[in-house]
């Protein structure tokens, strides 16, 4: 008698997902095979196609092993010119031009292992883009494609002529052919879109599949402006009497940012310093950490301002005592009622010689309602190497609250927020305090300008600057920053520093950054 047959001997396992950062390694080395004279992606490339638009990214995996991969982002196709390169369409491969309110999905590239070719992986991949599009509910998806056979035919026909021969079918292209079988109509032929695509000496056929399942929405329309109100509070520190009088002047601020509609709200550094006005304490590593235990207020009092006056607030930065540790940290509180905290990444040789504060590890993004924001305390701002990895972590606005004694300090603050604004085409705010604690030892005098600055660049502010208050005196700036703006300008500005970085040669590398 014959035995039963075990058929898990026979099966095999195919699977399309999303790629993840363990697939990097196969894909780098699966497109050598498949691309053979083209340069290649690089690492660096692709975790920014995961950190921007992971459910953009697809790959085949045949009994664990990548066979086939493909990327994309989406785009207003619209705002991009007929003859766009695929530098232009990618931010030169990085895809930080996604646009996730776009209505197009772009196809920018498709690999199969040559080894499994015949087992429909591309079909497969190209599914997985229809699906994704209907999904997001977009309007159609558009890619560049090589035509890697016209080579052969350059001296007999000319690019429109081969795509006309290829479409009657009375020639095979890999690509092209692949493409029409697929749904996808012809739109225009464009020179010079890969110029290392020497097998179609640089033309690329830009086709298109529109979604039949799409739906218009009436709340999606091209954005004029994306305008966000911030409110700067320039903090007067002066001797009180209570907790409650510093929440009353606190809660007097938050609501003259809600009456002027504000989005943000945005106080300075260690300006809770100012509870120690009536502590009994004089020592200031002492009084520090009896200040630090006023923490669970400080945050009730917050979180309560940020639902009830409808505003996101930075609540400046206040002294936290963690695991026998003494932390300079900044909170936003958002109006939903949500926290996070950024820590003072660099302290000054001034906090560490009075206070023993530690310095944090870890540079965050944060999430609103009004797009991607980072927190940058003081001194953090002086060192361009933060900025750049928020910028490249999708930071519109940089928020720098800060606390300086002198007019030099401050313009330490002053100077390197503007650079960083200009370097990285993005947004900066500081807020600083004024006034004195005559009662505080090493808090006696402050020096402040608060300001919101911008890019340099015709559609921003003349002088980069959207409103400055008075120098120290107790006042706020109420000013509005355009994020519309400012995407179309990173994209198509008299200068583009982030798309024009040579990082062919020279790149910033990060080590891991810690939990907190």
């Amino acid at each position: 008698m014959s035995k039963k047959l075990d058929l898990s001997n026979f099966e095999k396992k195919l699977e399309v997902r999303n790629i993840t950062k363990h697939d990097i390694d196969q894909i780098l080395e699966m497109q050598k095979v498949c691309f053979p004279n083209m340069v290649p992606w690089k690492r660096e490339q692709l975790e920014s196609h995961l950190k921007i638009f992971p459910e953009g990214q697809f790959c085949v995996e045949y009994d664990g092993e990548i066979i086939g991969s493909c990327s994309s982002l989406i785009v207003n196709f619209d705002e991009y010119d007929d003859k766009h390169t695929w530098d232009d369409i990618t931010d030169g491969g990085y895809i930080t031009n996604h646009n996730p309110e776009g209505f197009n999905l772009y196809g920018i590239e498709v690999m199969v292992d040559p080894n499994f070719r015949g087992m429909k992986i591309g079909k497969r991949l190209y599914e997985a883009r229809k699906e994704l599009a209907r999904e997001l509910n977009l309007k159609s998806i558009i890619i560049g494609g090589r035509i890697p056979n016209y080579h052969k035919y350059k001296d007999q026909y000319s690019p429109r002529e081969y795509v006309e021969e290829v479409s009657s079918q009375n020639i095979y292209d890999p690509v092209l052919t692949f493409q029409i079988m697929n749904g996808f109509n012809l739109m225009r032929i464009n020179p010079g879109y890969l110029p290392d695509d020497r097998q179609s000496l640089k033309y690329a056929t830009l086709m298109e599949w529109n979604n039949i399942d799409y739906h218009p929405k009436t709340k999606r329309h091209f954005k004029t402006a994306y305008p966000v109100r911030i409110t700067v509070i320039q903090y007067m520190m002066k001797n009180i009497e209570s907790f409650e009088e510093f929440a009353k002047q606190v809660e007097y601020y938050v609501d003259v940012a809600y009456d002027f509609g504000s989005d943000f709200a945005v106080f300075p550094e260690i300006f809770t310093t100012q509870l120690m006005s009536f502590l009994e304490e004089k020592v200031p590593a002492k009084a520090i950490r009896k200040l630090s235990e006023y923490t669970e207020e400080y945050i009730e009092l917050f979180t309560k301002l940020a639902v009830r006056y409808n505003v996101n607030i930075i609540g400046g930065s206040h002294f936290v005592e963690e695991d026998d540790h003494i932390y300079n940290i900044a909170y936003l509180f958002r109006r939903d009622g949500t926290i996070e905290k950024q820590y003072k990444i660099h302290v000054t040789p001034n906090e560490k010689r009075w206070w023993g504060i530690q310095p944090g590890d870890s540079v965050k993004v944060f999430d609103t309602d009004c797009g991607k924001i980072a927190i940058q305390i003081c001194y953090d701002i002086q060192f361009p190497e933060l900025s750049r990895y928020a910028v490249d972590q999708g930071a519109n606005i940089i928020f720098v609250p800060f606390c300086t004694d002198d007019r030099q300090g401050y313009l330490r603050v002053r100077y390197c927020a503007q650079a960083r604004a200009v370097e990285n085409q993005v947004y900066t705010v500081i807020a600083g305090t004024v006034g004195n604690l005559t009662q505080v030892e090493n808090m006696d005098i402050q020096y402040a300008q608060s300001g919101i600055f911008t890019p340099s660049d015709f559609e921003f502010a003349r002088d980069g600057i959207v409103g400055e208050c008075p120098p120290n005196i107790e006042t706020v700036v109420v000013g509005d920053v355009d994020l519309e703006i400012l995407r179309r300008q990173r994209r198509s500005g008299t200068v583009r520093q982030l798309y024009d970085r040579r990082r062919d040669l020279f790149e910033v590398k990060y080590k891991n950054f810690g939990p907190n």
